[in-house]
């Protein structure tokens, strides 16, 4: 019962003033099923719509490059990035997960990737892992480190997340089914996930320095993002968010690890800041909808 009430406390505690949210896209060019009457080039479209409405500075998308050739028609969506003045970087080729993989195979991967990013243009020395898969050995996670930072890369971190991915394919099958009611459904419980994050994160930072850090927010090129990122962009400028780019978010002392993968390797994610401390937190609440069974 006394977990139970922490929970709550968590998650309804207010946020800060104006917390700093730097919103970053993967999964460049497609991302998960693709809605009915709805293209590639029009789902990117419509995020970069929604960022320029909110007054959003520049925001990176992590590509895969294979995405091009699994589906072809999802080519543009890179070249309309960057005409709209965003930036592009490096998600690893074919979005392999170091974890399961050798290390040798991963920085090829990533390697590979290169040819697609560097055609394009601007800044794309940033790296996320894939599956934020970042060694499941400590010699495995720095043997990478090393070499990202041997390539000049900065690892881009995630530091916050309400698994906005979850609810791409299943909306996709509600609008091929037309089952309206189920997509009202799906958008209140997106939204409600989208500000109990904020609340989650906002509380593990301020137990852990007594503030806000600038969050590093990881969504993806969905549908069903496109659909209501001008919905959370909304629900943000509520709670008094301000969105910065990831260059400015991971200036803070936080990412310092990130910036420069040839300094040691410290927690990369808030959980693991308040692990190594020892502090016990309620996990972070996920919501619960039968993704997998929605309009099958």
């Amino acid at each position: 019962m006394k977990r139970l009430i922490l929970l709550l406390c968590l998650l309804t505690a207010p946020v800060a003033a104006q917390p700093q949210i730097a919103i970053t896209f993967d999964d460049l060019p497609s991302h998960s099923m693709l809605p009915a009457d709805t293209t590639r080039t029009q789902i990117a479209q419509r995020i970069i719509a929604a960022l320029k409405a909110a007054g959003a500075p520049p925001v990176y998308g992590f590509v895969n490059g294979i995405r091009q050739d699994d589906d072809p028609a999802s080519t543009p969506v890179l070249k309309i990035w960057r005409d709209a003045g965003y930036p592009l970087a490096n998600h690893t080729w074919s979005h392999i997960n170091l974890n399961s993989h050798t290390v040798a195979d991963w920085e090829a991967d990533a390697l590979k990737n290169e040819a697609t990013l560097a055609p394009l243009g601007g800044d794309w020395h940033w790296l996320r892992f894939p599956f934020l898969g970042e060694g499941e050995t400590p010699a495995k996670h720095d043997a990478v480190r090393a070499f990202l930072g041997a390539h000049g890369y900065r690892i881009a971190a995630v530091t916050m997340s309400f698994d906005d991915y979850l609810w791409n394919e299943p909306y996709a099958r509600c609008v091929a089914k037309n089952d309206s009611a189920t997509i009202v459904r799906l958008e209140t419980a997106w939204l409600a996930a989208a500000d109990a994050g904020l609340a989650y994160y906002h509380a593990l930072s301020t137990e852990l320095y007594g503030r806000d850090i600038p969050y590093v927010l990881l969504m993806h090129l969905g549908g069903f993002d496109a659909r209501m990122l001008p919905r959370l962009m909304d629900l943000y400028h509520s709670r008094g968010v301000q969105l910065v780019s990831l260059d400015d978010a991971e200036r803070d002392p936080f990412y310092a690890a990130d910036a420069d993968p040839s300094r040691p390797a410290g927690a990369v994610t808030l959980e693991q800041a308040m692990h190594a401390r020892g502090v016990t937190f309620p996990p972070r609440v996920v919501q619960v909808l039968p993704f997998d069974t929605l309009c099958r």
